[in-house]
């Protein structure tokens, strides 16, 4: 009797072994078939002039591996249950469903991951709109991943939403700030009062800086010592923000004061620097240009520069403001002037009077 046990155990398991090395050397065979057909692939989209199909082969490259060795996993798990277990085992299939669910779902998140990189590489479309709309599809594909998950392991989907109207009303109520983040995150995106790199500041609170990431929920501002701020996005919806890296010009706006012994030059001298202005290779002359003798001084007779320049960059701008700030000294000093520094004039009464004799 003990040997017949043995015996039929020894047929049972070789029969076990045999089907699971089938089902590995089908799984190897299929495996190295399919890196025989992406090399094949890679070859003919890498020959094409559009990218889309590049982005698409790479997404599935890896999901595709996973799915060639787990969906056999699951066929050998199945085998050694049948012969060792007469116990019904579901939940092995649905084991299977939700594996093709996440490989999908990963799949997905790295298409759109791949048509995110491409798409920043062009200069035609704005970084923070492209990645709110990866960070959009993302969330979508989870969001359904994770329905179609919750509903294979037999939860009723209507009324898990009917909970979730009541349970949202309360995560809502509790979570108002981190909602609020988010939505301001969400305008931030879609109407673009400023992207990544753009230097920004407020004039209502002490922000002022260079944006370096836009989060669902915060923006962190570099400022221009170094200073990371981190600002909750709600924070935009109820503060001005100035943009000066949209600016299509600077502005020159000086006062310069010359001496009042140097009247008679001082209309010479206006001409001169609104001709300077209007000659120089920086200067924008479609834009406002004023020289003026603009009023009397304490001690200097006041002529008014108001003028735009060409570039927007902060560093060069200062570079042609100096030029000429340096330009209009030289024009003073080559009409025989030159400029007035705070003076006071003292006259002295002398009204002693003699004493008699």
């Amino acid at each position: 009797m003990l040997e017949e046990i043995v015996t039929e155990a020894t047929v049972l398991l070789g029969d076990w072994q045999q089907s699971v090395l089938a089902i590995t050397i089908g799984s190897l065979i299929i495996w190295g078939l399919w890196r025989v057909l992406y090399q094949r692939l890679e070859t003919i989209t890498q020959s094409t002039r559009f990218s889309w199909d590049d982005s698409l082969l790479l997404a599935a490259k890896s999901p595709v591996s996973l799915l060639i060795w787990f969906w056999p996993a699951t066929l050998s798990m199945g085998v050694i249950l049948d012969y060792f277990s007469d116990t019904p085992h579901e939940w092995l299939a649905t084991i299977k469903h939700i594996l093709l669910i996440l490989i999908f779902i990963w799949f997905c998140t790295r298409l759109v991951g791949e048509v995110e990189q491409h798409t920043l590489k062009s200069e035609k479309h704005d970084p923070s709109t492209i990645e709110a709309i990866g960070k959009v599809a993302r969330l979508f594909f989870f969001v359904i991943g994770l329905l179609t998950i919750i509903q294979s392991l037999g939860v009723s989907l209507t009324g898990l939403l009917t909970f979730g109207g009541v349970g949202g009303l309360v995560v809502g109520l509790a979570a108002k700030d981190l909602l609020s983040n988010f939505f301001g995150g969400m305008m931030i995106y879609f109407d673009r009062p400023f992207k990544i790199g753009d230097w920004v500041r407020s004039p209502d609170r002490q922000i002022e800086g260079t944006v370096e990431r836009i989060g669902w929920r915060m923006t962190v501002i570099r400022t221009f010592d170094k200073r990371p701020l981190y600002i909750p996005n709600s924070v935009f919806s109820n503060i001005v923000v100035e943009n000066p890296s949209r600016m299509h010009n600077r502005r020159i706006s000086e006062n310069i004061g010359v001496r009042y012994q140097d009247a008679a030059q001082l209309e010479n001298i206006v001409n001169a620097v609104k001709a300077m202005l209007q000659n120089h290779p920086e200067i924008d002359t479609t834009q406002t240009l004023i020289v003026n003798f603009n009023g009397y001084g304490a001690s200097s007779l006041d002529l008014m520069v108001y003028t735009f320049t060409k570039t927007v960059n902060w560093v060069f701008f200062h570079e042609v403001k100096q030029d000429v700030l340096l330009k209009i000294l030289n024009i003073i000093h080559e009409h025989g002037a030159d400029i007035a520094y705070p003076t006071q004039t003292l006259n002295v009464i002398n009204d002693r009077q003699e004493s008699p004799h």
